[in-house]
């Protein structure tokens, strides 16, 4: 008797059409039975959101011909996509569900704002083994063949070895041909932060407006980093929990007066 395939869910923050979805939903599949719930247009940092204050809207995507998975759009975020996928078109839960390919860095403290992390996050919560895929560069013609190899690898692992309970991973692609590409380092996220600024502008009839800006600075000098991964050629694997819990902090806090 043939061994029935894995059903895998595939999802993006930027947009159903992006390139790197369409790498992603090629290599899954290589592996199983696929479903794609996407946004129909770029949800990008849009982190842990849900539509609940508007409506929801689904369409079937038309694929193209001969190819077997099946597709919607939705008009909400991410964490939307994988909520609906979940609780409205699959019958069972996916034995995998991946996110991404993100065009763009969501390593170190990006994993917070991204829209491409959440939904896989969203898909951990109900316990499902989840994968968010990141591309350090943000063009619309970037090139996602180098990571296909090693898509597949982790993708494989997953299946096969699951994950730990409450954990979900953050895996981030240096911008490098495959020949270039060390290998995998699984590492933990760097301590760095974005120092932001507003740039202000006025629109012709007088009214100010405002683009956020800013510069990313590092200030963790640790090689066990996936900053340090990155910057060096390894694909960087970060496990993330999302129980946000600080542990170590309960005991001094509860040194404190309260009443």
């Amino acid at each position: 008797m043939a061994k029935k395939k894995p059903l895998i869910l595939v999802t993006n923050d930027d947009g159903i059409t992006a390139p790197g979805i369409r790498a992603l939903i090629e290599v899954m599949n290589t592996i199983g039975e696929v479903l794609v719930v996407a946004p129909d247009s770029p949800q990008s940092a849009t982190g842990h959101a849900i539509t609940i204050n508007d409506t929801l809207y689904f369409d079937t995507v038309k694929t193209i011909e001969g190819s077997p998975q099946k597709e919607y759009s939705c008009s909400g975020t991410p964490v939307d996509c994988v909520k609906f996928a979940v609780n409205e078109i699959l019958k069972r839960k996916p034995d995998l569900c991946v996110s991404g390919i993100n065009h763009g860095s969501n390593s170190s403290i990006n994993v917070i704002y991204s829209g491409t992390m959440s939904a896989a996050v969203e898909a951990g919560t109900l316990g499902i083994p989840s994968i968010g895929f990141s591309l350090l560069d943000y063009s619309m013609n970037a090139d996602f063949e180098p990571t296909k190899k090693f898509v597949k690898s982790l993708a494989l692992q997953c299946l096969k070895n699951g994950l730990p309970k409450g954990v979900v991973l953050n895996v981030n692609f240096p911008k490098l041909s495959e020949k270039e590409i060390k290998g995998i380092k699984v590492c933990r996220q760097a301590n760095a932060h974005w120092e932001e600024q507003f740039d202000k502008r006025t629109n012709p009839l007088g009214r100010d407006y405002y683009w956020l800006t800013g510069e990313f600075v590092n200030e963790d000098k640790g090689e066990d980093t996936d900053e340090w991964a990155l910057k060096n050629g390894f694909v960087s694997v970060v496990p993330v929990q999302f129980d946000l819990t600080a542990h170590h902090a309960i005991k001094e806090i509860n040194t404190w007066e309260l009443s």
